[in-house]
């Protein structure tokens, strides 16, 4: 999954919030130095994308992608399915989604000293363009995809996956509400398990 459903799937525990938004950016156990919850922040966010990487309906819409984008697949997918949580929001919470996007980017700023290099490096440029409220639009997860194949050197061809969304929208829409709502179940467990220890 990407940026936004990581930062949904914490279950609006600030500390948990940010170790799930910033794992990518942690290597192996480089992070015992962070507060305990931020660890299991890091752990939730390992979990999700061990469920996700391995749940068939996800695999299905990567397989939809494969021939044109490769291992690159998976990725696309995540920035898809971000778009469809953005887009039907409402689903999901009762907080508007430009309302729980400021908090989480003041988050971020409250929490700046502590964050990795590539995180801090990345957060201008998400704050200013605002990626994840606008992932909510095609214009948006067109942007994002652009932005993507270019830190590729264009040899993703990320860029053309748009085409792909919207040849297959509706394809890809139905996948992805039939797996949220078992990624949003696994995640409270782990959540809820990982909070307990």
């Amino acid at each position: 999954m990407n940026f936004l459903a990581h930062i949904y799937l914490s279950f609006d525990d600030k500390e948990i919030t940010l170790g799930n938004f910033f794992a990518d950016h942690i290597r192996g156990n480089k992070y015992k130095h962070f507060p305990e919850k931020i660890q299991k922040g890091i752990l939730l966010h390992r979990e999700i994308d061990t469920f996700t990487d391995a749940h068939p309906i996800a695999r299905q819409s990567s397989k939809r992608l494969h021939k044109n984008y490769s291992h690159y697949s998976r990725v696309i997918v995540d920035i898809f399915y971000d778009h469809f949580l953005a887009k039907n929001w409402t689903d999901y919470s009762n907080v508007p989604l430009d309302g729980y996007v400021e908090s989480f980017y003041d988050l971020l700023e409250d929490n700046y000293d502590i964050l990795p290099l590539p995180t801090k490096r990345m957060m201008p440029y998400m704050i200013t363009d605002n990626w994840l409220l606008n992932y909510a639009n095609l214009t948006g997860i067109d942007r994002v995809l652009n932005g993507m194949n270019r830190r590729t050197q264009n040899k993703s061809k990320m860029n053309f996956a748009i085409l792909d969304l919207e040849e297959h929208y509706s394809d890809f829409e139905n996948e992805f509400t039939a797996f949220f709502e078992e990624l949003i179940t696994f995640s409270r467990q782990k959540f809820i398990s990982l909070c307990e220890d």
